[in-house]
């Protein structure tokens, strides 16, 4: 009887337990809610459970390394893993990182920009496959940053032709996610070539383009028959506001019969026209090619405060961009959502939403304090947490070069400067009109 009356009070204390911590998960809720700056998110309807809501935090290795802390909504510092599972809890379901070939100097000096190469990828992508969500990896077939003023070939296939640097290409690609699998990353989309406007790998005759673009696809094909892990291809561009110019890719790329899945957008909302004109864009590709689509990075700006010293790529002093929403925390949330709706409207071709790196916020607030900027230009030359070192300058001398520096990107987070979390953290779980889910494996 008293080994009876014994249990019984273990299965009331266990009982009184799981209650408190059930307590205790809503009141974390409460705190997520009330310590953040007030947003208000409305629940998109009918938001398929298949669609893609993703984050690109590829410079958040180097953050960790440079002494960048994030907390929790409770206040609590967060190691590499809690990071991750932070954003899982939050809705992100997807994490987009980028990979260069071989982003250092002569000396083994790191050009930056986080220093993506492959085994930093292969930590991200294990961090975020142990939060329970998927990976997209972006090569961009260069040593460094690849965008539409520069597609640069790495530097170990220079001087190659195109036949040689097609099988390079294709090589790399597939040993890459060999050495990604091999890890345990959960890869769902695989992205040749990033912000490829007319400009790839070196390459700028279409012909020439769609050759490397389809090498890399037949590598991913490859790996993926291989292994029996599907992986979409992706091919990815930017500026869809240009008139005609997604058509003009796209014909291109069907002319060449190139191998692909989805076609990619960067959508900026203040540099890229509008949803409306995204969305009709988007849909002509899905409908007149077959096409899946989606935003592969987009971004807008809670403040236009400079956290780090550094300067930064939104803010008052750019005449040319057009700033259709508040430059508030609510004006990042409607901007987020209109894109998520601009995506949906395509109709059943949409794939998803990334938002373009949340979480790189100021190694230290500077504030006009002069021996802190000194501090963080040491931390970004030895860290990589920038968005380049000096020693990029031997690679891309007229970018890199000449303005090297910090995070660009710092009053676009979903993190305060000092890294706690704004309401936007929980954006996509909000979004989908979920309660807080706790760590999701798959």
């Amino acid at each position: 009887m008293r080994r009876k009356a014994a249990v019984l009070l273990s299965l009331l204390l266990t009982c009184a337990a799981v209650q408190a911590d059930m307590i205790m998960a809503d009141n974390r809720n409460d705190t997520e809610e009330n310590s953040t700056e007030k947003i208000r998110i409305e629940k998109i309807d009918d938001l398929p459970q298949d669609f893609v809501l993703g984050a690109d935090i590829s410079s958040i290795l180097a953050q960790f390394e440079s002494g960048v802390c994030y907390y929790d909504f409770s206040g609590q510092p967060l190691d590499e893993q809690g990071f991750f599972d932070l954003l899982a809890r939050g809705g992100t379901d997807c994490v987009r990182v980028r990979v260069w070939n071989d982003p250092y100097d002569g000396q083994g000096r790191t050009y930056g920009g986080g220093h993506n190469d492959l085994k930093t990828a292969v930590k991200i992508g294990q961090l975020a496959t142990r939060a329970g969500m998927h990976v997209l990896i972006d090569f961009h077939y260069s040593d460094f940053w690849a965008d539409p003023a520069k597609q640069m070939v790495p530097k170990a296939w220079e001087g190659m032709g195109l036949a040689e640097k097609a099988e390079a290409l294709r090589a790399y690609t597939q040993e890459s996610l060999y050495a990604l699998l091999d890890a345990g990353v959960d890869i769902s989309m695989v992205q040749i070539g990033n912000e490829t406007n007319a400009y790839f790998c070196g390459e700028s005759v279409w012909t020439d383009i769609c050759r490397l673009m389809a090498a890399g696809s037949e590598a991913v094909r490859a790996v993926s028959a291989e292994t029996g892990h599907e992986m979409a291809v992706v091919l990815h561009f930017s500026d869809p506001q240009r008139e005609g110019s997604y058509e003009k890719y796209a014909a291109a790329l069907y002319r060449h019969r190139v191998d692909y899945d989805i076609f990619a957008s960067s959508y900026y909302p203040f540099w890229h026209g509008t949803t409306q004109n995204l969305t009709q864009v988007l849909k002509t590709i899905a409908d007149r090619y077959g096409k899946r689509v989606m935003v592969a990075e987009t971004q807008y700006g809670y403040t236009f405060e400079d956290g780090d010293g550094s300067g930064n790529t939104f803010g008052r002093e750019w005449d040319t961009q057009t700033l259709a929403y508040p430059v508030s925390r609510q004006g990042q949330a409607d901007a987020l959502r209109d894109v998520i709706t601009a995506v949906l409207d395509v109709g059943d071709k949409a794939v998803g939403v990334f938002y373009w790196e949340p979480a790189w916020i100021p190694v230290r607030v500077w504030n006009g304090n002069a021996a802190v900027l000194e501090e963080n230009r040491r931390i970004w030359e030895n860290c990589g947490s920038g968005w380049a070192t000096s020693f990029a300058g031997s690679y891309d001398p007229q970018d890199a070069g000449r303005f090297y520096g910090g995070s660009a990107v710092d009053n676009m987070a979903w993190f305060d400067f000092d890294g706690h979390p704004s309401g936007m953290v929980s954006f996509y779980r909000r979004v989908r009109g979920e309660r807080a889910a706790g760590r999701r494996n798959r």
